[in-house]
């Protein structure tokens, strides 16, 4: 209780202080001048490419209190930070960072008086599909969240139909004499977004292209994804998740092993079952099974780095 008291009047003091000095808490910073807008916006359009997403990317600077304001509603309000996160790659451009005056200029041209923060949306090629002065969404002293909310609703990818995905699949894989690995995610799973960068890998794609029509089907993004999964699995468990078709659409094997849920094939039991899977449909070669253990491996070493490097910072 005493160390309580303590914290508090330590605080108390600290406000006191601060008041009489007559300055304000400092602003965290939400943007880096120094960072290169071409290596943040390229580095946004690969992950946009690999998720289906589009590109925002917000112009000011920590100077800007407005800029604060949106990023605040950005991360505050719940409707609004889901469709950020889920639908979107959001770079936050500051005006006096490296190469950021091109995107600027581009995605302001042809508009008079342009304020910040001053936000543009690219798909995943880099095309700008719109550039929009921010005023217009304001209410009073804040950003309206049914405006911003309007405006991220209108210029997010459309939505696809889960359903739809898997006939055009089933309708490939017919024609060309092939079965389809349908993988099953969501924007928030971090592990469905390591299986999707690696079966997007040059290696991989290619030992797999001969005999599998590879497609993802978001649960949460895509109309009837729960319909889809629920089709083929008979328990619940985690994703990401995946199972093999003929072009019959029959089930022929699932991520569901003896161990329960392959989910990304991480651990060596993991690689080994995800292997067996895709071998025991006797389509694919030997080298081309070591083609993905090796990728498999490389991505689990480069995930354990990584982890190496986290811990140490």
């Amino acid at each position: 209780m005493r160390l309580a008291i303590s914290t508090v009047a330590a605080a108390l003091l600290t406000t006191a202080v601060a008041a009489e000095d007559g300055k304000k808490p400092a602003r965290e910073s939400i943007y880096d001048a120094k960072a290169d807008a071409r290596a943040q916006v390229e580095a946004a359009q690969g992950r946009a490419k690999g998720q289906d997403k589009r590109v925002l990317l917000m112009f000011g600077g920590d100077w800007c209190g407005w800029c604060h304001k949106l990023h605040g509603l950005f991360q505050d309000d719940r409707d609004v930070r889901k469709l950020i996160d889920n639908e979107y790659e959001l770079v936050m451009i500051d005006t006096k960072a490296p190469n950021a005056e091109g995107y600027f200029k581009t995605a302001s041209e042809g508009q008079a008086g342009v304020g910040y923060p001053f936000l543009a949306v690219l798909d995943a090629d880099g095309k700008l599909l719109v550039g929009q002065q921010t005023d217009v969404l304001e209410e009073g002293d804040h950003h309206d969240p049914a405006k911003v909310k309007a405006f991220l609703e209108k210029w997010r990818v459309p939505s696809q139909d889960a359903e739809a995905v898997a006939a055009e699949a089933l309708a490939r894989a017919s024609s060309e004499n092939k079965r389809v690995l349908l993988t099953f995610g969501a924007p928030w799973c971090g592990w469905c977004h390591r299986l999707e960068a690696y079966l997007a890998r040059p290696e991989v794609a290619t030992a797999l292209a001969d005999d599998f029509i590879v497609r993802k089907v978001d649960i949460e993004r895509m109309a009837h994804g729960t319909d889809v999964i629920g089709r083929y699995r008979k328990v619940d468990g985690g994703i990401p998740w995946y199972v093999v078709l003929g072009a019959d659409g029959k089930a022929l094997g699932t991520a569901d092993a003896e161990f329960g849920n392959i989910g990304y094939p991480f651990e060596p039991k993991e690689i080994d079952a995800f292997l067996k899977l895709l071998g025991s449909q006797g389509v694919l070669e030997p080298g081309q099974l070591e083609v993905l253990r090796k990728n498999l491996e490389s991505a689990a070493e480069e995930i354990k780095a990584e982890r190496a490097r986290r811990k140490a910072g």
